[in-house]
C-alpha cells in the first residue's frame, strides 16, 4: 500500500518520533484548520459543538503520538484505529456545525476535505501494519 512519505522506514518499531509520519502532519494542519474555524463559533457553544470538534481534531493526532511511543506494530496499529474512530467522529461533528450554519459550506468542504485525506492515510497506514504483523 502507498504511505507516501510514511515508507517502511518510518513503520512500526523503527517509528521514534510521531512528528516523522506524514500522517499525523497533515493531522495536526486539521487540528489548527478547526481550531480557527471554530474560534468565530458563538459563545454559547463554547463547551458544545466548539469543544468536540475541537476534541475528536485533536484526539486523531494525539493518539498517533501515543501509538508512536508504544513497542510495535501491534501498539501502532491499535492507537491508529482509535484515530481513525476520532476522524470518523470528527466528520459528524463537521456536518453538524455546517447544517446548523456555524461553518459556511466553504469552510465546511475545506476542513471536510481534509478530515477525509487523513482517514485515507491512517487505512494505509493501518493496512501496512497489519501486513507486517
Amino acid at each position: 500500500m502507498d504511505q507516501g512519505a510514511d515508507g517502511p522506514s518510518t513503520i512500526g518499531r523503527d517509528v521514534k518520533d510521531f512528528r516523522d509520519l506524514q500522517v499525523w502532519q497533515k493531522a495536526h494542519q486539521l487540528t489548527l484548520a478547526v481550531y480557527r474555524h471554530t474560534a468565530s463559533f458563538p459563545r454559547d457553544e463554547r463547551y458544545g459543538l466548539t469543544t468536540q470538534l475541537r476534541r475528536s481534531s485533536s484526539s486523531i493526532a494525539a493518539n498517533l503520538a501515543e501509538g508512536c511511543g508504544r513497542n510495535g506494530d501491534a501498539e501502532l496499529a491499535r492507537f491508529c484505529s482509535i484515530a481513525m474512530g476520532s476522524a470518523s467522529e470528527l466528520d459528524y461533528h463537521l456536518l453538524l456545525a455546517r447544517d446548523l450554519k456555524l461553518l459556511n459550506t466553504t469552510d465546511y468542504t475545506e476542513v471536510a476535505q481534509q478530515a477525509t485525506e487523513v482517514k485515507r492515510m491512517l487505512t494505509g497506514l493501518l493496512q501496512k501494519l497489519t501486513a507486517d504483523s
